[in-house]
């Protein structure tokens, strides 16, 4: 029922503009089509200058009224680089951006059509073409220059005393794993995936080194202060890890690992005091449309101290203790001994 209102609005809308137009044509015809034009063609120069005015003003109050305000502070020591890196690029943008909006909209009002003015031919002029090509090509050099220095940054070797942290995507879900005492992953191979047996991963339980890594769906866990390289995997379709508060983000691709690494500036108690939030919470979202369920692929980071970390990890069950639980010890038989005491004392007892 909505769609054939929608549709109707949509017709209704047409034929009224239409009906306007015709009118306007009709009035036109009356008034005389060259006084027309030229009353319309001064309305029109006036109206584009008035946009321009409230336009500036216009993307003056927003940037004011919302800066700062929807993403907070970078909470990574890379995402700070980010945001300098954004602020270079707005700054050199917007001042091209309003010299170029006061120029077309001035030159739009000032040169109208004008009986008594004709348009200048002008073809060519070597010095201003070298001028807008060289200007332009040395400024977005500048910025390719700034983001590939940052991109290798985050995407070379993390520090040796980096914590490691495994992160795949799947639909629609992420799964975390934290290497053990050894502090190596277990190899895994895909074909061994089975949810129905607590393997998420393909885990090979052959493996020493994948006995006591730690598979969990709850939380990534970051330590704050402490560089951070995530490994990045994807079970199944192309997802992409975006941490929106570290400024970090990157494709999660099956078959091909890709790592990023920073240091969290901030714990999540931090965060809640600083956003006056009790609610905050460091979100996880997969920035690559995935499937049907890509809006529920939501995760959380709780970045906390090294001692809040440590006693986290003391308390997860690794994976192959869960798919392979040590079988409850046995009840011992008592011994001859304890026997002859036991009856000596019911003996005593009923006496």
């Amino acid at each position: 029922m909505s769609t054939y209102l929608i549709i109707a609005i949509l017709l209704l809308g047409f034929i009224v503009v239409f009906q306007i137009a015709k009118a306007s044509e009709y009035v036109s015809v009356l008034k005389g089509e060259k006084k027309t034009f030229e009353q319309n063609n001064r309305i029109n120069g006036f109206l584009l200058l008035a946009f321009m005015v409230l336009g500036l003003i216009g993307v003056y109050w927003c940037n004011e009224l919302f800066k700062g305000k929807i993403l907070g502070e970078a909470a990574s020591d890379h995402g700070e680089k980010i945001d300098t890196m954004l602020y270079i690029t707005i700054i050199m943008t917007g001042i091209v951006f309003v010299i170029t909006q006061i120029l077309l909209f001035y030159f739009a009002f000032k040169y109208q059509h004008s009986e008594k003015r004709k348009a200048y031919y002008f073809p060519h002029d070597n010095k201003l073409e070298v001028l807008w090509t060289v200007v332009p090509a040395i400024a977005l050099t500048v910025l390719v220059g700034f983001g590939l220095y940052y991109w290798f940054k985050i995407t070379g070797d993390a520090p040796k005393e980096a914590t490691i942290v495994e992160v795949t995507g799947k639909q629609f879900g992420w799964i975390y794993r934290y290497p053990g005492k050894d502090k190596v992953f277990g190899k895994k191979y895909y074909k061994n995936i089975d949810e129905g047996k607590s393997n998420q991963l393909g885990l090979l339980w052959d493996d020493k080194a994948a006995h006591d890594d730690v598979v969990t769906n709850e939380a990534l866990y970051l330590v704050v202060n402490k560089p951070v390289k995530i490994v990045i995997n994807s079970r199944d379709v192309v997802h992409d890890l975006g941490l929106v508060h570290f400024r970090m983000k990157m494709d999660a691709v099956p078959g091909t690992p890709t790592t990023i690494w920073f240091t969290p500036k901030f714990t999540t108690a931090e965060m809640k005091e600083k956003t006056a939030n009790p609610d905050f919470e460091y979100e996880i979202s997969c920035d690559q449309m995935c499937g049907k369920g890509h809006y529920s692929m939501k995760g959380i980071v709780k970045v906390v101290s090294p001692a809040e970390y440590a006693l986290w990890l003391a308390k997860q069950k690794p994976n192959y203790a869960t798919v392979f639980p040590e079988p409850e010890p046995a009840a011992k038989p008592a011994s001859d001994s304890a026997v002859t005491a036991a009856a000596a004392t019911t003996k005593s007892l009923s006496n």
